[in-house]
């Protein structure tokens, strides 16, 4: 069925066909019945982390961060604003560096904030250094559909 995709609950981490038609429609999880898109980035170890990549059809932006980086920090509300904006077409989520350190260096991730763009499991784009949300927004969508 291509009119339907994978999306990977943000609570449970149920893997949910839910029909493109019905993305923003307000879907909820067939296991645990919340929501599939709450319009915030969502935090996300290692584990966590593959079964999203590996099992949603939706385009992952990741944002490796740290707790100790300033600007980090600084974008955290901009990539929040960009979460609101760019869901259900987009999954935003947050890899902190500090406690998913192999993601870091299996995604070669030298410096934070680093933002990769990943669908179908496989990198589109990265960006590093701190962003603006409509500059989130923009470099997302312009990578997507070029």
């Amino acid at each position: 069925m291509s009119d339907s995709l994978h999306i990977v609950c943000p609570h449970c981490d149920a893997v949910n066909r839910v029909p493109a038609e019905k993305l923003g429609a307000g879907a909820k999880c067939g296991k645990c019945h919340r929501p599939l898109f709450v319009g915030q980035p969502l935090a996300l170890d290692a584990a966590r982390f593959q079964r999203h990549l590996e099992r949603s059809d939706i385009p992952l932006l990741v944002d490796f961060w740290a707790p100790w980086c300033g600007p980090c920090r600084m974008m955290a509300p901009a990539f929040e604003q960009a979460a609101g904006q760019l869901e259900p077409r987009v999954r935003l989520v947050k890899v902190n560096t500090e406690e998913a350190q192999s993601l870091g260096m299996q995604y070669g991730i030298r410096s934070i904030p680093t933002m990769v763009l990943f669908h179908h499991g496989r990198e589109v784009a990265r960006m590093s250094g701190a962003m603006g949300a409509g500059d989130i927004v923009n470099w997302t969508r312009q990578h997507l559909h070029a």
